[in-house]
């Protein structure tokens, strides 16, 4: 039997504001899929044919001879996705789907499929295979946290082989733990993979990043917060980043994903060991955590000092903080916009990116905004950090949205060297 594995299309950010393109200095990077489909494509049982399609790169909903299609997907894809599956439906296809968003909205998913898995594939994707196999396929799979001593690693490859020319990412994901204890408002990741930390074996880890290593492309540390929440997690980091040196793989990461309050609670020992693996860039997301969503709101001297310590630190550790930065929560005003380029400059900041507070369905902003009225769109294709689909607390609709396009346009025309950096169209991907 075969599986056609689907990983619809979503709009970027200068899909939904073209206007990006004329003074964003870095030509448009489509960035390698997710992990979902390689981790379940890890698990499928010896003998079903594989196929992938990515949406992305061309019209996936052609003609299939697969007997099973399979959708994973977040919420930017969502309006696509259900478009493929019932696409496929009416080709008489069996079509399930996973991912994020089924996760966290499966009444919106289940019209549209014949199966929904929840959380986790892999740990129930066999029985899902054998359930359709026997005529006796369920609604609903999972959710089962997957044990990760024995998961396999994700087979990459599949995303490796289907690139083709304009789509060559230098990078792909590479997951060290699962799990988050924490609580982030806008956060989907504890409501899909638990509220507790689960690192995978560094035999594991090591493998994906040779498995990569061995088809010529760098791994990107997918985890930006939940790695660092206990001792443990960041001592099993540091071994990693101590094995890499010692291994001489000092091309081998691309970048760190990692938060403000990571890098002042690491220690400089900590750090210098990411740079002696070979770790030049750390992809320092805000907006989520008890510095960047008060540092530029102009209430709070000691998050905006302790923001500028942690970009010290990265600069001191020769580690580039290209740094991410949300506009829109709760104490943002038009203000913050200001402030936010303010504080770039001060802080020698070259490489940034700017999102648009975004309450993903099923996290704690989704429900807190629904009770209160705010959720003004249900489009889920603009639910991509690049439109406003909620009611700000303390500004207008266009102001956010204004707000946001200044945030590009003026930290890019302040650092017209930027132009001349190629390595940049490796992070921004908008």
């Amino acid at each position: 039997m075969k599986i056609l594995f689907v990983y619809p299309r979503f709009q970027r950010h200068a899909d939904s504001n073209p206007e990006l393109r004329e003074y964003v200095p870095m030509k448009e990077y489509l960035g390698s899929p997710s992990l979902g489909i390689a981790s379940v494509a890890a698990a499928t049982p010896a003998g079903w044919e594989v196929e992938y399609r990515d949406d992305r790169l061309a019209d996936a909903s052609g003609e299939t001879d697969a007997d099973l299609v399979a959708l994973s997907f977040f919420t930017p894809a969502a309006t696509r996705a259900l478009e493929l599956a019932d696409g496929f439906r009416a080709q008489g296809k069996t079509v399930v789907a996973g991912g994020i968003f089924p996760t966290m909205m499966p009444e919106e998913v289940q019209p549209h499929v014949d199966a929904v898995v929840l959380g986790e594939g892999e740990a129930v994707w066999p029985t899902l295979l054998a359930d359709l196999q026997a005529g006796r396929l369920q609604a609903r799979y999972g959710p089962v946290l997957c044990d990760l001593d024995s998961a396999p690693a994700p087979r990459t490859s599949l995303y490796i082989d289907a690139e083709q020319e304009g789509f060559q990412p230098d990078d792909y994901p590479l997951q060290v733990s699962r799990g988050c204890p924490m609580s982030c408002v806008a956060c989907a990741l504890p409501g899909t993979m638990g509220a507790r930390l689960r690192p995978f074996p560094l035999s594991h880890v090591l493998a994906q990043l040779d498995a990569l290593e061995a088809r010529g492309k760098r791994a990107c540390l997918t985890e930006d917060t939940g790695w660092f929440t206990t001792t443990q997690a960041g001592r099993r980091m540091g071994e990693l980043f101590d094995t890499i040196a010692r291994r001489g793989q000092g091309m081998a990461i691309s970048y760190v994903g990692i938060s403000m309050p990571m890098i002042l609670a690491a220690g400089d020992r900590w750090l210098s060991r990411a740079r002696a693996a070979g770790v030049d860039m750390f992809y320092l997301v805000g907006g989520f955590d008890p510095i960047t969503t008060r540092a530029f709101t102009g209430q709070d001297a000691l998050a905006l000092k302790r923001a500028e310590e942690a970009i010290a630190r990265c600069h001191a550790h020769g580690i580039e903080p290209y740094t991410s930065f949300l506009l829109g929560n709760e104490d943002d005003d038009e203000g913050t916009v200001d402030r936010m380029l303010e504080f770039s400059t001060r802080a020698g900041i070259r490489k940034a990116e700017f999102a648009i507070f975004t309450p993903y369905p099923g996290t704690p902003a989704w429900l807190r905004l629904q009770e209160e009225g705010r959720i003004l769109s249900r489009r889920w294709e603009h639910y991509n950090d690049a439109n406003v689909v909620f009611q700000p607390k303390r500004m207008s609709v266009q102001a956010l949205r204004d707000g946001y396009l200044r945030l590009w346009r003026e930290f890019y025309a302040a650092r017209p060297e930027v132009h001349q950096m190629g390595e940049a169209e490796r992070t921004i991907q908008f």
